[in-house]
């Protein structure tokens, strides 16, 4: 075998296994980019549920929550207090909170992001809220958790009677 019969040999290996390692990649990526959607979907059961112990089991030890309009939380057991109160709130209010479809993200070995859109409802199933949220997970013994947490509402939503007066 020539020199040049070897080379080419070697190089179409190489790409070879470059191929799979790519294609494995993206079959990886794609199933974290599901983990980490499932686990926003896990929050938004147990917050509608009014299960603080379960939204704050999402965060990690050290995690800071970023909530509108109020100081940052620093910690699972603060945040666990926080959403304590909140979700009583929005329990005694009727309200119940959804994700939009399709969050954009992606993962970094294991670090991961998402962010997406949410909407609230009031007992009438009127939306009263929306808005976006980003999150920052890290993954700790094959789980992932939140470790930076935000949203923010897109305004008041504008009600259907606020139309212009009619001119005279």
């Amino acid at each position: 075998m020539n020199s040049i019969t070897k080379a080419a040999g070697a190089l179409c290996t190489i790409v070879a296994v470059a191929m799979f390692s790519i294609e494995s990649s993206a079959a990886d990526s794609a199933k974290e980019m599901a983990a980490l959607q499932a686990v926003d979907q896990e929050w938004a059961r147990a917050y509608n549920a009014g299960n603080a112990d379960a939204v704050a089991s999402l965060y990690g030890e050290q995690a800071v929550l970023l909530p509108p309009g109020a100081p940052a939380v620093n910690g699972r057991a603060a945040i666990k207090a926080f959403f304590v109160k909140d979700t009583a709130e929005s329990q005694k209010a009727g309200v119940v909170f959804s994700l939009g479809p399709k969050p954009a993200g992606g993962v970094s070995g294991d670090m991961g992001w998402q962010s997406g859109t949410y909407a609230v409802k009031d007992k009438a199933g009127k939306i009263v809220e929306t808005g976006k949220y980003l999150s920052v997970s890290m993954k700790k013994g094959g789980k992932w958790l939140y470790v930076r947490d935000t949203w923010n509402a897109d305004g008041t939503p504008t009600p259907p009677e606020s139309a212009a007066p009619a001119k005279k």
